[in-house]
């Protein structure tokens, strides 16, 4: 049996980290405690870095000009 940090009494306790602090919190104290606290968690928002795109060298054949005919990309399925 473990002492609860809330309410006192010797009872089954779980530990719970709260604010980066170790406290053993028995069921009855818990329950009631964390529906308050449902949904008041900090939000954390990572930055993340993406890998440069590869540069893909230009193919010798330039891009159709404006009002030009258009290239059709396409495969032959065999």
């Amino acid at each position: 049996m473990i002492t609860c940090d809330l309410c006192g009494k010797a009872k089954d306790c779980l530990q719970k980290e709260i604010d980066g602090r170790q406290y053993d919190v028995c069921a009855e104290c818990w329950n009631p405690l964390a529906q308050r606290l449902e949904g008041k968690g900090r939000k954390i928002r990572e930055t993340v870095f993406l890998p440069p795109r590869p540069v893909k060298e230009r193919e010798e054949e330039e891009e159709p000009l404006p009002g030009g005919p258009p290239k059709i990309w396409g495969a032959l399925e065999a």
